[in-house]
């Protein structure tokens, strides 16, 4: 290995190249992860009657992370590998087309995340019960910190020693919560819900800033102010992975610093790009001298 990279036979690869690598092959590692994950909650918050839109927002995540996957590739395409002439106009039609999809996939996100905020609000009060002893038998279980478990006669005493509890996903009401419980549940919703909006707003930026590029600009105000705020944005995801390790969920904040990773790598991209314009836009100024 190199100081500018690995060389394996015929083939060498840069240190941008080789941090790609490691940085989306942590990510499909974490992606299935999380894909069992929901497997795991989704035992406990689907029945048999479930409706298909419950069912893809047990899979919210699973979902969301298949759309950003797609669109990682998509802007790793369109921000290294290819230019504006080297494919056809249908062929871009058809990315465009697929990173419209990948979009709607996302507005499901927000739509899945909404609708658990309101039902979280909308708890109800499990009446006539101080115990989670005494809903044994009941098929219910309790949740604290996104940790599900079946509530039994062996551990209904060790779950909670609160004598007050909510039903968290009304009209269905599986998931008991206690005060405590749901209090978590609130902060780490709404922290779902911020770092979805502000990753979509980064995805924005960056179809701005590659917009403005595609036009040989390199410089200006405006790539300087959307520079500034996404770095403010990506400040604010620091700060839900900070929220993420607070509350011992170490794999939701080792995913944000991947994701960080990965779009940074978008931005080495995009600064390289950034240089070939200049040098391009040098050498006509040059030529027509």
């Amino acid at each position: 290995m190199s100081a500018n990279g690995l060389k394996i036979g015929r083939y060498s690869f840069g240190k941008l190249e080789l941090i790609k690598f490691v940085v989306y092959s942590a990510l499909t590692i974490n992606f299935f992860l999380y894909i069992g994950n929901d497997i795991e909650i989704a035992r406990h918050t689907l029945y048999e009657g479930s409706t298909f839109l419950e069912r893809t927002r047990a899979f919210a995540t699973t979902i969301d992370l298949s759309a950003w996957f797609i669109l990682l590739f998509l802007l790793e395409l369109e921000t290294y590998w290819l230019s504006e002439d080297s494919l056809s106009r249908v062929a871009w039609m058809v990315i465009r087309g697929i990173r419209g999809l990948c979009i709607l996939f996302l507005a499901h996100t927000l739509y899945a995340y909404g609708v658990y905020l309101t039902e979280i609000y909308s708890a109800a009060s499990v009446e006539g019960v101080s115990s989670l002893c005494q809903l044994v038998g009941a098929d219910k279980s309790y949740a604290f910190n996104l940790a599900y478990s079946e509530i039994t006669a062996e551990n209904c005493v060790t779950l909670s020693s609160a004598n007050q509890f909510y039903f968290i996903d009304p009209p269905t009401f599986f998931i008991v919560q206690d005060a405590t419980g749901l209090m978590i549940e609130k902060e780490l919703a709404w922290v779902d819900m911020v770092e979805t909006i502000v990753w979509i707003v980064i995805l924005l930026i960056i179809e701005i800033m590659i917009r403005i590029q595609d036009k040989n600009i390199s410089t200006g105000a405006g790539l300087v102010v959307l520079s500034k705020l996404k770095t403010l944005l990506f400040i604010v995801l620091w700060m839900a992975a900070l929220y993420w390790l607070y509350r011992g969920h170490f794999m939701f904040a080792w995913d944000e610093f991947l994701w960080i990773a990965g779009f940074y790598v978008i931005g080495l991209n995009l600064s390289e790009w950034r240089e070939e314009i200049n040098e391009n836009n040098s050498r006509d100024a040059t030529h027509s001298v």
